[in-house]
């Protein structure tokens, strides 16, 4: 089973790698492909370019057997639609079991996504949960959880999509959001991404000029 990370990473860090590892150890996944999107639909567009963000995940993923970057979403136009990328992965993967990987928020916004059934139908979906953490009540979200989820992980590695699972991770109160403020005021982001992602930032310039604002896209 493949599992499928997306976000615009801008930039990547520890907090994005260590729940990734969690899934990947704990599921037993032969793989996890982190997908930077290109242009973000639902949130505001990443201040780093495409080819600056794929340099991050790349140098940050570069030393951990089984991840991998994967580009599909950059070299795409439009909208960066999750249910477009994994039509596409389906094209190539067949029938190969597929999980998402979600935060908690996304989950709980799920049905508002573009074709989330569609969505659905072609990979698993892996909430990445907090401990103790509460969904939403929403009726149809709620229904969906009773029709679709599974308890154990077997049935997910059996099949090629359709179920959802609840997967406790290590949360490290790391954000994007926190990274790129601390580096436009000019504070030290060590040990909150890996060090080769830390000298592409100060080789590029990155982050600099002004303090991001909005909502952080997963790990906030």
């Amino acid at each position: 089973m493949i599992g499928i990370f997306g976000g615009t990473f801008d930039p990547i860090h520890y907090g994005h790698l260590r729940i990734a590892l969690d899934i990947k150890e704990r599921l037993g996944l032969s793989e996890i492909r982190f997908i930077p999107l290109n242009n973000a639909v639902h949130r505001h567009q990443p201040q780093s370019t495409a080819a600056q963000r794929l340099a991050m995940v790349k140098a940050a993923i570069a030393d951990q057997p089984g991840f991998s970057v994967d580009e599909r979403e950059l070299t795409r136009t439009g909208g960066s639609y999750t249910v477009d990328t994994l039509t596409s992965l389906r094209e190539e993967l067949g029938d190969h079991p597929l999980c998402l990987l979600l935060g908690s928020d996304a989950f709980n916004g799920f049905l508002n996504w573009h074709r989330p059934m569609d969505i659905l139908k072609q990979a698993h979906l892996m909430v990445m949960a907090r401990p103790g953490e509460t969904y939403s009540d929403d009726p149809h979200l709620q229904a969906l959880l009773k029709e679709r989820h599974s308890a154990e992980i077997a049935p997910l590695h059996q099949q090629p999509g359709g179920l959802i699972y609840f997967q406790t991770v290590t949360q490290l109160d790391i954000s994007s959001t926190r990274i790129r403020q601390s580096v436009a005021n000019g504070e030290s982001v060590s040990y909150l991404l890996p060090l080769k992602v830390e000298a592409l930032i100060k080789q590029e310039g990155l982050y600099t000029s002004s303090i991001s604002n909005g909502k952080d896209e997963s790990t906030a």
